[in-house]
């Protein structure tokens, strides 16, 4: 990555960099872009991934229900109106 653009993106951070960072960030910008265009190169598999085990959904369907009586949980809450009050925000 030029030092330029690397300047401009320090500036929109509101980073300070010093003459030593700003090359060093360039070159080491640019070492990762290469690895990414050396990526981007490689071929492409044919359904098989990192992991070779196959992902299935195994979120279950929510189903809803009350599992406890509300009125039991409010009785020894703070309550109005049988809601829960809270503090007061600022």
């Amino acid at each position: 990555m030029d030092r330029e653009t690397v300047e401009k993106v320090a500036k929109t951070a509101r980073l300070a960099l010093s003459e030593e960072e700003l090359e060093r960030y360039s070159r080491d910008l640019s070492e990762i872009l290469d690895y990414f265009r050396i990526l981007d190169e490689s071929p492409e598999g044919d359904g098989v991934g990192v992991d070779p085990v196959e992902i299935a959904d195994i979120m279950r369907d929510d189903v809803p229900g009350i599992f406890m009586d509300p009125y039991e949980l409010l009785r020894d809450m703070k309550t109005y109106e049988n809601y829960v009050r809270g503090p007061k925000l600022l």
